[in-house]
């Protein structure tokens, strides 16, 4: 017989990243147990290398100010490279303006309103409303791969607990870009590199930002199996 569906496997395919919240504090008790779940997730050789820092409140508040003061003065900081040139012009740029044409589409943001996504670009440093962020940082390891998939791996065990309970999360590279900032407001050391950050709380259910899901590609376009059949046939 077919095994029938986990929770967990509905929680997974339920999780997605919410563009809109609510503004009301999660309880102490939910944000321990998230923190507590994404602390279970894996790590090469257990080094645990991440290094968490949460804002809430008066801090959310005030750092918020001054991500998009460094934004406005074009004091951009960040610890790891990213350029939609990156992508190169084939399968994953394709895939990057795809994301962009459905998120400004259930905005009624049209392409050629440049104010309008710069306006909702900016959002991020509000971290869309989230009465909480986590900032993720991590070690200098060798290239920093490995730890960056170490990290990976933390905050998805991070988002799926937010999903677990009901709540919702978006991983945020934008928040990367502005790093030096972010460092010395929350008294970060300069060995610690900040990767993303994850805005989170209560989502907006009635918010056109929320309004819809991304896809997938198909598994034929992502997974090559050898000597492992029927699988892509399975349904």
């Amino acid at each position: 017989m077919p095994a029938t569906a986990s929770p967990i496997t509905d929680i997974v395919r339920a999780r997605y990243s919410v563009r809109k919240f609510h503004p009301t504090p999660l309880s102490p008790a939910d944000i321990r147990g998230v923190l507590e779940d994404a602390q279970a997730a894996p790590s090469n050789c257990n080094t645990q290398p991440w290094t968490v820092h949460v804002v809430s409140g008066t801090a959310r508040d005030a750092l918020s100010k001054e991500l998009l003061k460094a934004d406005e003065e074009e004091r951009f900081s960040s610890d790891f490279s990213f350029s939609y040139d990156d992508f190169g012009d084939g399968t994953y740029l394709d895939r990057a303006h795809d994301h962009a044409a459905t998120v400004y589409g259930a905005l009624g943001i049209p392409r050629s309103d440049r104010a309008a996504r710069n306006a909702h670009a900016r959002e991020n440093l509000n971290f869309h409303g989230a009465p909480h962020a986590a900032f993720l940082f991590m070690p200098a390891f060798g290239d920093g791969v490995r730890v960056a998939g170490d990290i990976g791996m933390y905050a998805q065990n991070f988002l799926l607990s937010l999903t677990a309970r009901g709540l919702g999360g978006i991983p945020q590279t934008m928040l990367g870009m502005y790093a030096d900032t972010v460092r010395e407001f929350l008294g970060v050391p300069e060995d610690l590199k900040l990767l993303f950050g994850i805005s989170f709380g209560n989502a907006d259910l009635a918010a056109p930002a929320n309004s819809f899901h991304m896809g997938r590609v198909p598994l034929e376009q992502s997974v090559v199996l050898h000597d492992t059949p029927g699988i892509l046939d399975a349904q």
